[in-house]
């Protein structure tokens, strides 16, 4: 993977990183041309070790036998040379020099022996250029050497002095076949942007028995790899992201035309073994490399920086952690503790290369676009383009029959690559929704193989995030039913969980909200979630259970339920009390439900905990919990209130330093125990006293208690 992130900066026409200049050699050492014979010995060893490369072949041969041939004079100079420590200033610069392309041109070799074919055709020209520099570089790199003064037997300076005149007449080849093929490739891209499917028997010719992509490995391979520049590129690289877009559609359609669904993991599918790539996370930091550099850790979240930006104070921090940083109340620096003069995040652009080097160099994927900073041009250019939208239409209709009418192999396949497919873009969720999908993957929730049942549950989570696609679900007679069905009795965590995940996506519609919670056992299966599953089924349970919550007709259903023991009891779940404040509070507006949190042993007692210990979102969310209980839950909910210790205390305390939300309704609640305990005073001649009540409310309260309630 090095050798592929030195080529990436070569294959741009601009400098290599420092990462593409080797370690010193030490030329006062004559281990030096063993290494360098060792260096050439590899070169050609990895060439010849494996099959031609179908593209540069003749490119790459040629550079071969030059190398072969400078070995041999390294073997002639180690012996006939004499002790390095008595060699000219030239021949010592003819060592250096000779180590520096040996290196660069390892780096070209491996780039080409790693690539996938498609991407080699695509990049005829641009490599081939490259093969010409070297060349160039070489006949350089021999004029240095003074083979007068060195005494080389005379076969091998005849030879060094043929080199030298073929490298000098040397112009750059470019493989004229590649080019007709290439040419070929993008024909086929004009035809779907056109609107227009080629025949079966065209594509067969071309794609198996010319470019030799004749089983499934070879597709996933040629995905997988335009997926990679897809992900580094930055908008300098021809051809554009959009054009990768489609081809990668393009080959996906491919393999499904002409190769069976059962194939995907028997003997032609790829190895069940081989390993994964994803994009870098701290569990892949930790197990990939245990030298990740702190530099490159935000001090905030402690990952490695996706989109690293510099705050007022000179220190940088990941957006998105300091952006949650910031949207929680805080001016300050997390790390030096100042204050911030401005909230404006500056990328830090070096930081951002120097990590993606980083992760290239280590084999992880690394996304080095940036967020905040993308501009329209590239975020259209990014778009897939009408034959990547064609030839996804084209895909999800074979994969929908084979839904219908497959094996139950195929089946399995078919929900997988759909589950794929629609993770990523709103014209491929449509495109499949589309195509007639979701009514075949709503049988296949009742599958018993726990691998199609998953499938299909995260292929419907994916395929809800477009609008068109929930209606169909919602229409769909017993869809709901069945997702309800897997969130109870799923036969992984992740279909249990996904299917949570999925009510929640569809809860969004609000028309929605009533029909899901009056479905059979969906409150109750999201409440055992919230109570039994992983932090992250938890997490998915109660944002169901909020979106479900904001509907005015739900509280008595959530109530039947038995909702408030659990959720009362998930605020001392770290990762989701937040959350379940939140739920709570929209239970609370409702006098029932208000009335069924004070009632509830502990709930005052932990959200008020929450109000004195919590992060700043999670103090005002409890706020907004017991503001919402005291004021439609009754007297007695009032009086459950105050019995708490500490509650006036913690709204004290997030009165002076709460959020302004927070701060509203803090002053809000106090507003209301204050008019209670005046209440108190009047129908009792006997009890809390004007001066008890000033010294638990203080005069420098009298300005936050008169912020108005929004």
């Amino acid at each position: 993977m090095t050798s592929a992130a030195i080529f990436t900066c070569l294959r741009r026409r601009i400098s290599p990183s420092m990462v593409a200049f080797p370690a010193s050699l030490d030329l006062t050492d004559d281990v030096a041309f063993g290494y360098l014979r060792e260096l050439c010995t590899e070169i050609v060893s990895s060439f010849y070790g494996e099959s031609v490369p179908s593209f540069q072949g003749n490119n790459s041969r040629c550079l071969i036998r030059r190398i072969e041939v400078l070995s041999l004079l390294l073997d002639s100079l180690e012996d006939y040379g004499g002790p390095l420590k008595e060699a000219s200033t030239s021949t010592l610069l003819f060592l250096e020099e000779i180590h520096m392309l040996l290196y660069r041109c390892k780096i070209l070799i491996d780039y080409i022996k790693g690539s996938s074919k498609l991407w080699l055709l695509l990049q005829n020209s641009s490599i081939s250029c490259f093969f010409h520099h070297m060349n160039q570089e070489m006949a350089a790199v021999l004029d240095v050497l003074p083979l007068d003064e060195i005494n080389l037997p005379k076969n091998v300076k005849e030879q060094m002095e043929l080199l030298r005149k073929q490298l000098r007449k040397s112009k750059l080849y470019v493989d004229k076949h590649a080019d007709m093929l290439r040419l070929k490739l993008y024909s086929f891209l004009d035809d779907f942007e056109s609107g227009i499917i080629p025949p079966k028997d065209k594509l067969y010719a071309f794609f198996v028995e010319k470019l030799g992509i004749d089983n499934v490995e070879t597709c996933r391979a040629q995905i997988e790899f335009l997926k990679e520049q897809i992900v580094n590129d930055d908008g300098d690289i021809e051809p554009s992201a959009s054009v990768l877009y489609a081809m990668v559609a393009l080959i996906l359609y491919i393999r499904f035309l002409l190769f069976k669904f059962e194939d995907e993991d028997g003997e032609l599918g790829m190895s069940k073994d081989r390993p994964k790539r994803d994009f870098i996370s701290a569990e892949t930091a930790n197990t990939t490399c245990d030298s990740l550099p702190k530099d490159f850790c935000c001090p905030v979240s402690l990952d490695l920086m996706q989109d690293p930006v510099t705050v007022s104070t000179g220190q940088t921090y990941d957006r998105a952690s300091i952006t949650k940083w910031l949207e929680e109340g805080n001016l300050s620096c997390p790390k030096t503790g100042q204050v911030l003069a401005h909230t404006q995040l500056v990328p830090n652009r070096g930081l951002r290369n120097l990590i993606s080097q980083w992760c290239m160099a280590n084999g992880i994927l690394y996304d080095t676009q940036e967020k905040a900073d993308c501009s329209p041009e590239k975020s259209v250019a990014a778009k897939p383009s009408k034959a990547a939208v064609v030839a996804t239409k084209a895909t999800a209709s074979l994969l929908v029959q084979q839904l219908e009418y497959g094996t139950l192999q195929a089946k399995r396949v078919a929900a997988k690559e759909i589950r794929l497919l629609s993770r990523i873009g709103k014209q491929n969720r449509a495109s499949i929704g589309g195509a007639g999908a979701i009514p075949f993957l709503s049988k296949l929730l009742s599958s018993a193989d726990a691998s199609t049942q998953e499938n299909s549950i995260t292929a419907l989570l994916n395929l809800s995030i477009h609008d068109m696609n929930k209606r169909i679900i919602m229409d769909l007679e017993g869809c709901l039913c069945s997702i309800v069905e897997v969130l109870n009795n799923g036969q992984t965590t992740d279909a249990r969980e996904n299917a949570a995940a999925t009510l929640f996506s569809l809860s969004v519609v609000h028309d929605y909200k009533r029909v899901i919670a009056e479905e059979n056992g969906a409150i109750s299966a999201l409440i055992g979630l919230l109570r039994d599953g992983t932090p992250r089924g938890k997490h998915d349970a109660v944002t169901a259970l909020f979106n479900l919550s904001t509907h005015p007709g739900n509280c008595t259903r959530i109530l039947e339920s038995e909702a408030i023991p659990a959720l009362v009891t998930a605020l001392g779940f770290e990762g989701v009390y937040e959350d379940v404040a939140s739920v709570l509070s929209m239970i609370a507006k409702q006098s029932m439900g208000a009335e069924a949190v004070a009632k509830e042993d502990s709930a005052i007692a932990r959200l008020t905990e929450i109000v004195q210990y919590g992060t700043p979102r999670g103090k005002e969310k409890a706020v907004s919990a017991l503001l919402e209980v005291c004021r439609n839950g009754g007297i007695a909910a009032m009086e459950r209130a105050l019995k708490v210790p500490f509650l006036v205390r913690s709204l004290h305390g997030l009165l002076c330093n709460g959020t302004k939300r927070a701060k509203r309704k803090a002053a809000s609640l106090v507003r209301i125990i204050h008019r209670e305990q005046c209440s108190s005073i009047e129908l009792s001649s006997t009890g809390f006293g004007y001066a008890t009540l000033e010294t638990t409310f203080p005069s420098e309260l009298s300005f936050a208690i008169s912020v108005p309630v929004l």
